[in-house]
């Protein structure tokens, strides 16, 4: 049964967001959804001794109607990423397994693409390679269907143009997405219920739910693709 998943294109996301890709046959990311201010396209965490701290990648102002793949980086985007560049090696240069993970990071952050899309699929692309998720990467706006869908009925869209069996939703969209709508057009819902294990992190009380560049310092890759398989399909 294909299995299908449909997200947002999030820079360095948590956990959950790869354990997502890795659960399906076929990850759908939107370039053609609207880019909101309070989501996580351009931001995440990382550590800060006890306790998380924000990174953002500059964007340019602009009209808050524009899809993701409509946004650019600002003129000093890559200025303020060679800085958090350094705090990011200040802060992990001890970890354990920062001279494997840090050039990975380096080129996600350093990716010379000013379309704020084409630098986060970028960094999707380069985090699923090294993590070897093989999970077919389709853009949302290359799918044959009406686009000025909304909700639910463009993610059914989306996935009977796909061919899939199962949709499976972040567990987020457990209040927006009626199961027996979907099994009405033939689709199977599913909500992924990620587990997030803990790890050593500097010997601190640990920091849930941080960016995959804090997983990646603490963890070796065999570790890391293992934690893809946590979760639950309920």
């Amino acid at each position: 049964m294909k299995k299908v998943a449909i997200m947002q294109p999030y820079f360095m996301p948590y956990l959950g967001y790869w354990q997502l890709i890795a659960s399906v046959d076929e990850f759908v990311v939107y370039d053609n959804i609207e880019f909101t201010k309070k989501g996580w396209f351009n931001r995440n965490y990382i550590l800060d001794n006890d306790h998380e701290r924000l990174f953002t990648i500059h964007i340019k102002k602009d009209s808050d109607y524009l899809d993701v793949a409509e946004r650019r980086l600002a003129d000093d985007a890559f200025k303020e990423n060679e800085r958090t560049l350094r705090i990011i090696q200040m802060t992990y240069k001890k970890a354990p397994f920062y001279s494997e993970a840090y050039p990975l990071i380096e080129r996600c952050f350093m990716h010379k693409a000013s379309n704020l899309f084409e630098y986060i699929y970028h960094s999707i692309r380069e985090i699923c390679a090294y993590l070897q998720i093989d999970t077919q990467i389709v853009v949302s706006s290359t799918v044959p269907i009406d686009h000025s869908l909304k909700g639910a009925e463009k993610v059914m869209a989306i996935c009977a143009a796909e061919g899939a069996e199962v949709y499976i939703n972040s567990i987020g969209g457990m209040e927006l997405y009626d199961k027996e709508i979907f099994r009405a057009r033939g689709l199977e819902l599913k909500f992924i219920k990620s587990q997030l294990a803990e790890y050593p992190q500097f010997g601190q009380p640990f920091v849930v739910g941080l960016s995959i560049i804090d997983i990646l310092m603490f963890n070796d890759r065999a570790a890391v693709k293992q934690m893809l398989t946590e979760y639950e399909l309920i």
